[in-house]
C-alpha cells in the first residue's frame, strides 16, 4: 500500500510552501458538497429530458442518439481528467470542472435540433466526467488521510444530491420552462462553487511526482507492477457491474413496473426512486460496514443482495414484490461502486480512478441498449435479469479480490 500524502494548505501567493494544514472535517464537508453539486444539477438536466425532445422535435430514436453525447463525452475525458489530476492537483480540477458542470448545464434547452442537442451534451458529459474522476481522486487521497473508509459516504451525498435535483425538477416542470430551469441551475451551481470551491483550493492536493517518489509513491503510468495493474482493472470490472445495474433501472424500471405490472405514472416513477433513496441510505451504512466487515464481505453480500433483489424485482407476479426488489437491489449495490473505485485509487492514484470510473461508465452505457434489445428479443422481465446476472458476477469478482487488499482501513 503505498504510503499517504499529507493534507496540507499553501501559502496564497507562495506555490510549494507550507502552512498550517487545513482540518480534515472542513475538507471532507467541501467534498460532501461537490459529490451533492454533482448528482443535483445531473438530476436536474435528467428530468427536463421530455420537454428538451419535444422543444427538439426528436424523435425517439435521435433523441437516443443524443444522449450518448453525455456518456460519450464522459467517457472520453475521464483519463485525461487522470493525468490533469497529477499534473494539477485533484482539489484544483474538481472546482474547474464544477464550474463547466454548472455553465454547460442551462445549453441543452437552448438547442433547436437532436444535432446540435448531442454536441452541447458531449461538453455537459465531459464537464460531468471530469468531475466525478477529479472529485472522487480527491476523496481517494482524503480516505487515506482520515484512514477510515468513508468513500460511501460521498456516494451517498452524491445520491441525495440526485433525489433533490430530480425531486425540485418535478415540482417546477409544470410552471417554469426548462431554459429558465436549467439557467436557475447553473446559478445556483456556481454559487455552491464559489463558496465551497476555495476549502479545496486552499486544502492542497496531491504531492507533485518527485515527492511522490521521494515518499516511495510510484507514478501510477510507470510503476505499478503488471499485478498492480491487473487488480485495478479487476475493480473496474466490478464497477462496470455496478452501473450496468443502475443504468438499467433508470432506462427501464419505470417502463417495466408500468407496461408488465399495470403500474400507473406515479408509481411507476416511485420505482426508481425507491431504488435510489435505499442506495442512498445504504451508502451511509458503508463506513460502518466496511470498518466491521471488511471490503470482501461487503462486496461479496452486495453483490448477492443485488442479484437477488433483481430478481425479484424483474420477475415478480404483483407490484409490491418488483418494489420490494428494487429496494434491495439498491441497498445491495450501494457500496460497490464506491469500494470498486476507492480501491483502485488506492492503488494507482488518479489513473486508477479514471480506469475504474471508465469502466464503470461503460457499464452505465452498454445497460439500456443491450436491455432493449433483448427485450425485443424475449421480455423486458427477462431482459433485467441481466443485472441479477451482472450483480452476481460483481459479487463473484469481488470475492476473487480478497487478497488485494493490504490494510484494513481500505479493506
Amino acid at each position: 500500500m503505498p504510503r499517504v500524502n499529507k493534507i496540507r494548505t499553501a501559502v496564497s501567493g507562495g506555490p510549494g510552501k507550507d502552512a498550517a494544514p487545513l482540518p480534515p472535517a472542513r475538507l471532507r464537508t467541501a467534498l460532501t458538497v461537490f459529490f451533492a453539486l454533482d448528482g443535483f444539477l445531473f438530476a436536474g438536466w435528467v428530468v427536463r429530458i421530455p420537454a428538451i425532445k419535444h422543444r427538439t422535435g426528436a424523435t425517439a430514436s435521435t433523441l437516443g442518439l443524443a444522449l450518448l453525447g453525455v456518456s460519450a463525452g464522459a467517457v472520453i475525458t475521464m483519463m485525461l481528467t487522470g493525468r490533469l489530476c497529477r499534473r494539477y492537483g485533484s482539489h484544483a480540477v474538481t472546482v474547474v470542472c464544477g464550474v463547466l458542470l454548472s455553465l454547460s448545464i442551462a445549453l441543452p434547452a437552448q438547442t433547436g435540433s437532436a444535432l446540435t442537442l448531442g454536441l452541447v451534451l458531449l461538453l455537459f458529459g465531459a464537464a460531468y466526467g471530469g468531475m466525478n474522476v477529479s472529485m472522487n481522486s480527491a476523496a481517494v487521497d482524503l480516505v487515506s488521510a482520515l484512514r477510515r473508509p468513508v468513500m460511501p459516504s460521498f456516494h451517498a451525498a452524491f445520491s441525495f444530491g440526485g433525489m433533490a435535483g430530480a425531486g425540485l425538477g418535478g415540482l417546477v416542470a409544470g410552471g417554469l420552462p426548462p431554459a429558465t430551469h436549467l439557467a436557475a441551475l447553473t446559478g445556483l451551481g456556481l454559487a455552491v462553487t464559489a463558496v465551497t470551491g476555495p476549502v479545496l483550493l486552499r486544502g492542497g492536493h496531491s504531492a507533485p511526482p518527485s515527492e511522490q517518489r521521494a515518499a516511495n509513491q510510484p507514478e501510477p503510468s510507470k510503476g505499478l507492477s503488471t499485478q498492480a495493474r491487473r487488480i485495478v482493472i479487476l475493480f473496474g470490472a466490478i464497477a462496470l457491474c455496478t452501473a450496468y445495474g443502475e443504468g438499467a433501472l433508470a432506462e427501464w424500471g419505470a417502463l417495466h413496473l408500468g407496461q408488465d405490472l399495470d403500474a400507473s405514472p406515479g408509481l411507476a416513477a416511485a420505482g426508481y426512486s425507491l431504488f435510489a433513496l435505499t442506495m442512498a441510505v445504504g451508502r451511509l451504512s458503508g463506513t460502518t460496514l466496511l470498518e466491521r466487515f471488511g471490503q470482501t464481505r461487503t462486496l461479496v453480500t452486495g453483490g448477492a443482495t443485488a442479484a437477488a433483489g433483481m430478481l425479484l424485482g424483474a420477475l415478480a407476479p404483483v407490484l409490491w414484490l418488483a418494489l420490494l426488489g428494487f429496494a434491495v437491489a439498491g441497498l445491495g449495490l450501494a457500496n460497490i461502486f464506491p469500494v470498486a473505485v476507492g480501491r483502485a485509487g488506492a492503488l494507482a492514484g488518479p489513473s486508477g480512478v479514471a480506469a475504474a470510473s471508465t469502466l464503470g461508465y461503460g457499464g452505465m452505457l452498454l445497460g439500456p441498449p443491450v436491455i432493449g434489445f433483448l427485450a425485443d428479443w424475449t421480455s423486458l422481465p427477462v431482459a433485467l435479469t441481466t443485472v441479477t446476472l451482472l450483480a452476481a458476477t460483481a459479487a463473484l469478482l469481488g470475492y476473487s479480490a480478497r487478497n488485494a487488499t493490504n490494510n484494513r482501513a481500505i479493506e
